[in-house]
């Protein structure tokens, strides 16, 4: 059974929207507790909210049957709370249970000793939240800022950035290694429990190839002379031990009716099929690029088993010319809100994607939107001429030093100045990435993934909204000051 939020006024506590926060503290969670608070005292807001969090966590069974679960409030404030403030469940497990204003927040009082949430609980809890559903909710929090700045939604700039996956630098040994070590350790799992022999030698079978890839490894370390060419003589036998394990995990795939391997999504979920499609693809790469010489292009490559929705981004970032990740564009309004995310589909550009999201964002906003800007990279003379249609006053610069000389010389105000102001675009990665966890995805899977960064632009415009708040409450107080100036 679970509960929406509790209406009822506690003895032990003072309702949530008059729960004193200290706004000289400078932690992050100040702002977003003041959001929630903000948005607690809205009963429609709040409402809408629930209803949305209640579809998600039930599906399609009764909110009314089984054992108490989270209230739906509860799930809200620590999802908000976990990457507005970039904590990780363990961190946000032990505030739940221990930081007074957080659980005053959340309606729970000192008599509320009792009350727990297990890491588990929660984490099970968020990651039963759409991105879709994240996305309105924020959406909901953005609406509430635009009451206090109305005209916030009129300039934006927007530009996009890489997180990366949480993998390990990918090399056609590791991932071998990995995609074997998990096929071996799923089929002797299988095997034992349907009483299929021929698996007993499972841990032999690993050793051998963990044997292989580390000398593959310590070649590839010291390099020396034909270094390549010494390598081939382990990669040559540990494919065929790859090739050889893949084969009879296949023929156990169908002794077990399992569905077929070759039918298998390679982006899809982490089952036996896929991990045995997965490495047999990395098998055909490594073979082609290490035994044949041949330069395979990347959109051939699979970069990690665990993670194969990663991309590899040359972005010529300074320290960081290779990024494993996926790219995300992000919209910024005039008050500092996230309007909009879009992760990017594979293999997809900058240019491949502006034209769709910003008609979505004009369509949302009732064609409010007056001034947006772009950096080079999204420049095309389709997204030039279809933007021109969409936006009023259009910033697009044009790639090359001529080009964009001639496009200076003409171009009006409204385009220098939002030029001018769209460097500031990167202090808002910079704030996604280091205050709510934008530089590197935590969480698993491309749905995970997608969850994440919904999560993320969520805590981040909750604490945009908090700011604000506190700004018109206590001017020189310490939560409301902020270094960076909005588009």
């Amino acid at each position: 059974m679970r509960k929406s939020y509790s209406k009822q006024l506690r003895l032990d506590s003072p309702p949530i929207d008059q729960v004193e926060l200290n706004f000289e503290c400078r932690n992050s969670i100040i702002p977003v507790l003041r959001s929630l608070q903000h948005v607690y005292s809205k009963p429609d807001v709040t409402e809408n909210i629930m209803q949305m969090i209640g579809s998600d966590i039930n599906g399609k069974t009764s909110a009314k049957r089984g054992r108490e679960g989270m209230d739906y409030w509860h799930i809200l404030v620590l999802a908000g709370v976990r990457l507005g403030c970039n904590y990780t469940y363990d961190q946000i497990h032990d505030l739940s249970e221990n930081h007074i204003k957080l659980r005053a927040i959340m309606g729970l009082g000192s008599w509320d000793e009792h009350t727990e949430f297990k890491w588990r609980t929660i984490r099970d809890n968020v990651c039963r939240l759409r991105p879709q559903t994240i996305d309105e909710i924020s959406r909901l929090f953005v609406a509430e800022g635009h009451q206090i700045d109305p005209d916030a939604i009129r300039n934006l700039r927007a530009d996009s950035f890489v997180m990366e996956t949480n993998i390990h630098y990918p090399t056609e040994s590791s991932l071998i290694r990995d995609g074997l070590r998990k096929i071996l350790e799923i089929c002797s799992e299988l095997a034992v429990g349907d009483s299929i022999v021929g698996w007993r030698q499972h841990e032999h079978l690993w050793k051998r190839v963990k044997k292989l890839a580390r000398e593959i490894d310590r070649i590839a370390a010291k390099k020396g002379k034909n270094y390549v060419g010494r390598m081939k003589t382990p990669y040559r036998e540990l494919l065929q031990k790859a090739a050889s394990i893949t084969q009879r995990a296949r023929q156990l795939c169908v002794t077990l009716t399992l569905p077929n391997a070759n039918a298998a999504d390679v982006f899809g979920p982490n089952t036996l099929q896929a991990f045995i499609a997965r490495t047999e693809r990395v098998l055909d790469t490594a073979t082609r690029r290490i035994l044949n010489d041949e330069s395979v292009p990347n959109s051939d490559k699979l970069f990690s088993v665990f993670e194969p929705h990663t991309q590899l981004y040359k972005r010529g970032k300074a320290g960081e010319p290779i990024q494993f990740g996926r790219q995300v564009l992000v919209f910024e309004d005039g008050a500092g809100f996230i309007v909009k995310s879009v992760v990017m589909k594979r293999n997809q550009c900058d240019s491949g994607v502006a034209i769709e999201a910003t008609k979505a964002l004009q369509r949302l906003f009732e064609n409010k939107i007056e001034r947006l800007s772009f950096d080079r990279g999204f420049h095309s003379p389709e997204n030039q001429t279809e933007l021109s249609k969409i936006i009023p006053h259009l910033c697009l610069p044009k790639p090359g030093s001529k080009q964009s000389v001639v496009q200076m010389a003409n171009a009006d105000d409204e385009f220098l100045e939002a030029q001018q102001n769209h460097p500031g675009i990167e202090s808002a990665i910079g704030a996604l990435q280091s205050g709510n966890g934008m530089e590197r995805c935590r969480d698993r899977s491309e749905l995970g993934f997608e969850r994440y960064v919904s999560l993320a632009i969520l805590g981040r415009n909750m604490h945009t909204l908090g700011r604000m708040l506190i700004a018109g409450e206590a001017v020189d107080s310490v939560a409301a000051s902020t270094r960076r100036k909005a588009a």
